[in-house]
């Protein structure tokens, strides 16, 4: 599909550039040419489908059916979907959590879309479909979606509301009536433009960490020694998932930056799963995002659901080097 950009690539660097294909600097920009073009093409093509669907499923009207539907269990599912469906980093992500909160919303169903949002959205999707391909994209997407499910499930039955910070659990008290959500009534043609001009916003906003990401991934890819990361990461014995999860936590990064760090590892022999693994918790779990949390949730709470997720991707990662 994509062999008339590597043919590109090759030229450019090899041909206009001059510079040799057997060296670390020509192995890095080669790398780094492809796949930056690559990226942003399916970036803006899966953001752009994403962004009509966001157009018909809008934040209010989810709001609105979570509190007036009986769902049996169900509810955590489809905020784990609506997360997947949002284009935000772990950050980005809390001020929804808070609309959600200040809606009424049940804390469990918040947290299946706060796991989520971050971990699963058009960026990852579009980078992971171009960088391994369709098979472990569908299974890194429909594991972050049931991530999200049981994760928030399991924290919904602890019934940790009373471990809600005391300003949220004033806004549970007193909530403000629920606004009727009125439907714009717009034909597709007229909501195209807007699309079209969100999903570029979207590619703009996240342009700069894709570059970032990818230049970081291509200088690994062209002068880091092939055995550096499976010395330490790779193998497959039982404590390396646990051991990226650890070492990730404390780390900060969102989907566009990681990736391409991602596909590094893979390519020096870290198994994809504890690869995966590295970046769920890299991009779902941090210290600016738990800062965040302080205005709604308490310190325990905090650590609860920081607990959990950890031992949720730890899992994951194995499970993806069971199947990948």
């Amino acid at each position: 599909m994509f062999d008339w950009l590597q043919n590109f690539a090759d030229w450019l660097i090899y041909s206009v550039f001059n510079i040799g294909a057997e060296t670390h600097l020509g192995t890095a920009l080669n790398f780094f040419v492809f796949d930056t073009i690559k990226i942003l093409i399916l970036l803006f093509i899966i953001v752009f489908i994403m962004g009509i669907v966001n157009a018909y499923f809008p934040i209010e009207k989810l709001k609105d059916y979570l509190n007036r539907k009986k769902l049996y269990g169900l509810e955590y599912f489809f905020s784990s979907v609506f997360g997947a469906m949002t284009p935000f980093c772990s950050c980005s992500s809390v001020p929804l959590f808070i609309g959600f909160v200040q809606g009424g919303i049940p804390l469990g169903v918040i947290f299946s879309f706060l796991i989520t949002s971050p971990l699963v959205n058009e960026v990852a999707v579009a980078m992971f479909i171009g960088m391994f391909g369709l098979k472990p994209t569908l299974i890194y997407v429909v594991s972050g979606i049931l991530l999200g499910t049981f994760g928030g499930w399991l924290l919904g039955k602890f019934q940790l509301e009373h471990l809600l910070s005391d300003w949220a659990k004033k806004i549970l008290e007193n909530k403000m009536q629920h606004q009727e959500y009125q439907e714009e009534k717009l034909t597709f043609s007229q909501r195209l433009p807007e699309i079209t001009h969100s999903a570029w916003d979207i590619v703009k906003n996240v342009l700069l960490y894709v570059i970032i990401g990818i230049a970081i991934g291509a200088a690994m890819h062209g002068y880091v020694p092939e055995n550096f990361f499976n010395t330490y990461l790779g193998g497959g014995q039982w404590w390396t998932v646990p051991l990226a999860v650890i070492l990730a936590v404390p780390m900060y990064a969102n989907a566009a930056g990681i990736v391409p760090v991602i596909q590094v590892f893979v390519a020096k022999g870290v198994p994809l799963g504890t690869a995966i693994a590295f970046m769920m918790a890299t991009v779902g779990l941090s210290i600016p995002e738990a800062t965040l949390l302080k205005k709604v949730l308490s310190l325990k709470l905090i650590a609860i659901f920081f607990g959990v997720v950890t031992l949720f991707i730890i899992l994951s990662g194995y499970l993806f080097n069971v199947l990948l």
